[in-house]
């Protein structure tokens, strides 16, 4: 046990090679390993091929495949730190993680699509308060950029440029599927460049966040957490008489999810909605478009594959 007492420490290695997130999410899950294997009084590291068999089995029983495969990821991350046999490729292994994922045929939760019927209707529900202003203009521009909860709150305000054409060219540094910073350039509508304007005419200059907070009727020079994006859609649904059980389907994601399910229903093939969103895979940009609702708005394509809304908005 003296050896697995030593993982935390190690963990330091990796800040700044992961997101926060990803590393949270690490020791949340070796945590849940080390307690299974307290409570058998069997020791967490080094851990043998019988025992990380069992321990999937067991955790099969309550959790979701990819909860059981991120699990045995984290355990195989602090065999690699610890520098010890890792038995996490073992032939043995991996037939205990197919057996569960073929036991588990169970489709992925999609969030509910905020289209454009949702997003107008949300909007007309913000206040005309220094809160409504930053609302609109957060709700806007993560329907036009199809962003990610993390990429909406990670704008600052460095990565937005007015363009000739009143709309807004925006550059969002780093994503889920970009992680080394790559980036990628996309841009708004008209309408979302008003929001924005009227949002920083409110906030001031000299403040790093695109979308900041507000304490005590002034912006402060601080970025929101991630769950607030959930909270202003779940909250904005509740505004617009949107019945409950759709409330509870709608996330963090809807606002890309319902863009792109309008992109596609405007007509716009796969590779271009791909490259609007920044998606890499086609299987999970098919998920976000199983469920496409007929709303439509006006598109033109950009050169370079981005795409602009000319919405009437």
């Amino acid at each position: 046990m003296s050896e697995s007492a030593n993982w935390r420490p190690l963990f330091a290695k990796m800040e700044g090679a992961y997101a926060p997130a990803t590393l949270r999410a690490y020791v949340a899950d070796v945590e849940n390993f080390e307690a299974w294997c307290v409570g058998r009084q069997v020791s967490p590291f080094p851990v043998t091929v019988d025992v990380l068999c069992t321990y999937l089995e067991d955790l099969a029983a309550t959790s979701s495949a990819e909860t059981v495969r991120r699990r045995l990821y984290a355990v195989r991350k602090v065999c690699r730190l610890l520098g010890i046999n890792d038995p996490t490729y073992d032939e043995d292994v991996n037939i205990t993680l197919r057996r569960i994922r073929r036991s588990k045929l169970v489709r992925p939760k999609q969030a509910k699509g905020l289209t454009r019927d949702y997003l107008d209707a949300f909007i007309a529900t913000q206040p005309d308060t220094p809160w409504g202003l930053r609302n609109c203009a957060m709700l806007s521009m993560g329907y036009d950029l199809l962003t990610r909860r993390s990429e909406l709150i990670a704008l600052e305000t460095r990565d937005v440029v007015k363009r000739g054409d009143g709309t807004l060219r925006v550059t969002i540094r780093r994503s889920k599927c970009d992680p080394f910073g790559k980036g990628r350039i996309s841009f708004t509508s008209r309408k979302t460049s008003e929001f924005v304007e009227k949002w920083l005419s409110w906030r001031g200059p000299n403040i790093r966040p695109l979308f900041c907070g507000i304490y005590q009727g002034k912006a402060i020079d601080r970025a929101l957490e991630a769950s607030f994006v959930m909270r202003l859609v779940k909250q904005s649904a509740r505004d617009a008489g949107v019945d409950p059980e759709t409330v509870d389907a709608f996330s963090g994601h809807s606002m890309r999810v319902g863009a792109a399910q309008d992109l596609l229903i405007k007509g716009f093939d796969a590779i271009a909605i791909m490259r609007a969103g920044g998606w890499k895979s086609v299987e999970v940009l098919a998920r976000y478009l199983e469920f496409a609702e007929h709303n439509v708005w006006e598109t033109q394509p950009m050169p370079g594959g981005a795409i602009r809304p000319q919405s009437s908005r």
